[in-house]
């Protein structure tokens, strides 16, 4: 059951993150600081995968010291994604794509690593009352969110279609 578990969460993850990068990748040069809601275009990308970098975690404390973290500190400069305003911040489209990459290997690397006691332990986050299995799902569920929010405004406004991601979807 384990790895029945491991494999349709690091399958759901990597159909999200596809659908957020097809997004990324139609997205056109005009539209990338355009409007989706209250914020950019850039801006919500970067949101998305700030959180869900974060909630890849083991805790909060482990957030800001990773690695790319701090191989990266001009992108996450002072960690506005934390504070209660708007976002000011812009974000390229080269490095927006980067750190896509790098939570796409996190994802895999933190699902690998999980085990039925660590999936039913609570999640690690003070905001997150479930277990660590439920936040892979919740994770999933706003990278998704996000990704229609573009992938609507995509279409709306410049006229691009973003494609059903599921099972056996390659990027080119």
């Amino acid at each position: 059951m384990l790895a029945t578990f491991k494999a349709l969460i690091g399958s759901q993850f990597e159909a999200a993150l596809c659908t957020l990068n097809a997004c990324l990748d139609r997205c056109p040069e005009a539209a990338w600081n355009s409007r989706v809601g209250n914020h950019l275009f850039c801006q919500v990308a970067f949101h998305t995968l700030f959180y869900a970098d974060y909630y890849l975690g083991p805790n909060e404390e482990s957030f800001s010291g990773q690695p790319f973290h701090r191989e990266n500190e001009h992108f996450f400069r002072d960690y506005e994604e934390f504070e209660d305003h708007a976002p000011v911040l812009l974000y390229d489209k080269a490095s927006i794509k980067k750190y896509l990459e790098h939570c796409r290997r996190k994802a895999a690397q933190g699902i690998a690593a999980e085990s039925e006691d660590s999936l039913k332990a609570r999640a690690g986050f003070q905001r997150r009352a479930f277990s660590r299995a439920e936040l892979y799902v919740y994770n999933i569920r706003h990278v998704q969110h996000h990704a229609a929010q573009l992938s609507l405004r995509l279409r709306l406004d410049s006229k691009v279609d973003v494609p059903w991601v599921g099972a056996g979807w390659r990027e080119v």
